[in-house]
């Protein structure tokens, strides 16, 4: 076994890089060196054997009648005079000895090694990060540039929560630890024209690496977290139907129970609310309103305007999901909610343009007959 089958043996195991990526863009970097020497007009194949790390190189030329360029072809008449095989169309491959290469290589195996260290190194960690895209990750606050948080993760690997991924209100300082959901992680392949017109070298640094896209304010970090929390979302037991949020105020979230004997509302909450207060920490205070998701549109509204009571909810099956909400006069304020959050919120979570009208409303336009006193939080109308 040759020296550099070892030393690449080595570095597969020590950094967990194919050693095929480096012998693949070892015969690059030689196949773009010799053209260099040849001619960019040169057809140039270089192959190095995987077992004793040999390197041949050929130089092709086309088979023509007429040559009209001497770097990649050749006359029919002095192919025949090497192989009276040769046609038309054929290539004749010439090898670059040693002698000729071996200069070439030498300048550039080390470039090459090191670039396939560093991609191999990059895609090495890009497939750690890629399989996390969707999922919750922690991390430590470096510093701040602007209104940006530059986050450190494991590896050494940094990625910048900006502006409108932040929730407003949060505070964070240098060495705080942070939850953030992964909204995607992506390689930064350069362009080669943008790479030219770009001065800053970190801007041509950075594209050669990949982008992890993080959030604090994206609602299915409140998803993830209560599947860490609650162990009967984990299990399947629970199902979480719908997510709606206004990041670092409140969020509203319907679950449903596969089994019977499951309380979804319950389980999420937890014994004296230490499941649902852990992720009320986690989000730094925000407020959670979890609500039983329900078939019936009508009992599932009824639900997410929680904690308002209802007295009836009205479906028009039209082109547009509407309901017309109907609540005691004293719950109008609470069903709307403060500049019109509760509401908005339930929307959101339910799918349906929701108009809130109270009781005494209600009557008004005819939506209740004057004999009807009391509201049946049961009694609702399609």
């Amino acid at each position: 076994m040759s020296e550099i089958i070892a030393a690449l043996n080595d570095l597969e195991k020590e950094k967990n890089i194919s050693k095929e990526i480096i012998m693949e863009a070892i015969e690059k970097s030689i196949v773009l060196a010799c053209e260099k020497d040849f001619g960019k007009d040169a057809e140039v194949e270089v192959t190095m054997n995987r077992e004793t790390g040999d390197i041949k190189a050929y130089q092709k030329k086309l088979v023509v009648e007429t040559v009209e360029n001497e770097v990649n072809q050749i006359s029919l008449t002095e192919a025949k005079m090497m192989k009276k095989k040769y046609e038309l169309g054929d290539y004749v491959k010439f090898e670059v000895r040693s002698k000729d290469f071996g200069r070439i290589a030498a300048q550039n195996a080390r470039n090459v090694i090191v670039q396939a260290i560093k991609e191999g190194e990059r895609m090495a960690l890009y497939q750690k990060y890629v399989v996390k895209e969707k999922q919750i990750i922690t991390g430590v606050v470096q510093r701040f540039s602007g209104n940006n948080i530059h986050v450190t993760l494991d590896d050494k690997v940094d990625t910048v929560l900006i502006e409108k991924e932040q929730v407003p209100g949060e505070v964070y300082k240098v060495g705080d630890r942070i939850k953030l959901y992964v909204v995607s992680v992506t390689l930064n392949e350069p362009n080669d024209k943008e790479g030219k017109d770009k001065k800053d070298k970190k801007d041509k640094k950075d594209k050669k690496g990949f982008k992890i896209v993080v959030s604090r304010t994206h609602k299915e970090l409140v998803k993830k977290l209560f599947e860490r929390e609650v162990t009967e979302i984990a299990d399947g037991v629970v199902e979480i139907m719908s997510i709606s949020r206004e990041a670092g105020s409140r969020s509203k979230i319907a679950v449903k129970s596969n089994d019977p004997n499951v309380d979804p509302v319950g389980a999420c909450v937890g014994i004296g609310g230490n499941r649902v207060n852990s992720i009320v920490s986690d989000l730094m205070g925000e407020k959670i309103d979890i609500i039983n998701w329900h078939e019936d549109p009508a009992v599932y509204i009824k639900n997410a305007l929680s904690p308002s009571d209802v007295i009836s909810v009205t479906i028009n099956y039209s082109d547009k999901n509407d309901a017309i909400v109907v609540v005691p006069d004293d719950q109008l304020s609470l069903a709307i909610g403060k500049e019109g959050q509760n509401v908005r919120l339930a929307h959101l979570l339910t799918n349906y343009n929701i108009d809130i009208k109270s009781e005494s409303q209600a009557r008004e336009l005819g939506m209740i007959d004057d004999d009807y006193d009391d509201y049946d939080e049961d009694y609702y109308e399609d």
